[in-house]
């Protein structure tokens, strides 16, 4: 039987950007009806899959489960936890070795980054639930089982809906030794040295970064590399971008940097650069940061980051649903046949 795994973040938008930014509230109960109505769309093909859940701490998981539809088969991994990112990572690793057909993701950019990490080519419909949501697409929980389903049970060909979104990985040559991370949108360089509450708000701390994709409608260093130029995630290559004071820069662009906080971003310099490439950062003290979130304190540090394209492979919903109804997937004869004739 087809199998689809759920990932659903507990800890996915609640952090300070609430307070400090206009991101919006994302509590325990709306998720558990987002992944109740994921659970609902699976049962829109004939054949429904079963449906695997990552527990949690916070009760959603049992939630879902006790009201999942009776024609689905449902149960929750059995897997530590730590209330951690490492849960979301070890999940992944689980479903991955379990062989799931498509895997749903509720959260925000980070979210789906630990996915990434360990779910290897298994197609990924990342749902937006988090602070940050420049990967995970708007979509109702509904229509995303819809196409997770129509992906796992092959009557739409993964092939066929599948973009390889692209990733970036920093490594920090530091005098204590390597460190590394890996964003998929965005890896910024902040001249703040502390992570603090995380997020990367202040236009006047960002250095530059490297993106994957850019887009005016993204939100952090994607937002402002698309105000001058698109690039789309399944692009090879990416964006470098040195940014400096915007009295002192020979452009500027408005960006959304984060949510709820628009601000003009001077901008030294711009670059495409190719997959692979090495770029370099020196940081005499500062932070790097995945995705709008400050990740490692460096000092007397040279960072190095290349743009990969083995990124996650993520599935076009409005594509899958296309695709669906073009296979005849919705469309169902009457159990009688068509009403006799009059005549």
């Amino acid at each position: 039987m087809p199998r689809v795994g759920l990932v659903v973040n507990p800890a996915a938008g609640r952090d300070i950007r609430r307070l400090t930014g206009g991101a919006s509230v994302v509590d325990d109960y709306a998720k558990r009806r987002v992944a109740d109505c994921v659970l609902e769309g699976l049962t829109a093909v004939a054949d429904p899959p079963s449906v695997r859940l990552m527990p949690d701490r916070s009760g959603i998981a049992d939630h879902v489960l006790a009201e999942a539809p009776d024609e689905l088969e449902a149960e929750a991994l059995e897997i530590p936890l730590e209330r951690s990112a490492a849960d979301t990572r070890r999940a992944a690793a689980q479903f991955r070795e379990d062989g799931v057909d498509a895997v749903v993701v509720l959260g925000g950019d980070g979210t789906t980054r630990d996915v990434a990490v360990e779910i290897g080519s298994v197609p990924v419909v990342s749902v937006s639930t988090g602070t940050n949501n420049v990967v995970p697409s708007a979509v109702d929980g509904t229509v995303a089982g819809v196409a997770a389903a129509l992906v796992a049970t092959g009557t739409v060909p993964a092939a066929d809906v599948v973009e390889r979104h692209g990733r970036i990985e920093a490594r920090a040559e530091t005098p204590n030794g390597e460190k590394r991370l890996v964003a998929l949108a965005a890896a910024e360089v902040s001249s703040r040295s502390f992570i603090g509450s995380r997020a990367l708000l202040e236009p006047d701390d960002l250095v530059g970064g490297v993106v994957s994709r850019a887009h005016p409608g993204d939100i952090g260093l994607p937002a402002v590399a698309g105000a001058l130029e698109s690039v789309s995630p399944d692009d090879p290559g990416g964006v470098l971008l040195r940014l400096t004071d915007p009295e002192d820069a020979p452009r500027t662009a408005r960006a959304a940097l984060a949510p709820g906080v628009v601000a003009t971003v001077g901008i030294e310099s711009v670059e495409r650069i190719g997959p692979d490439d090495p770029v370099r950062f020196a940081v005499p003290d500062g932070v790097v940061g995945a995705d709008g979130e400050r990740e490692l304190e460096l000092t007397d540090a040279t960072v190095e980051f290349r743009v990969r394209a083995d990124g996650p492979r993520l599935v076009d919903v409005d594509a899958t649903l296309s695709a669906g109804s073009g296979a005849g997937a919705f469309a169902l004869e009457a159990a009688d046949g068509p009403p006799a004739s009059e005549d």
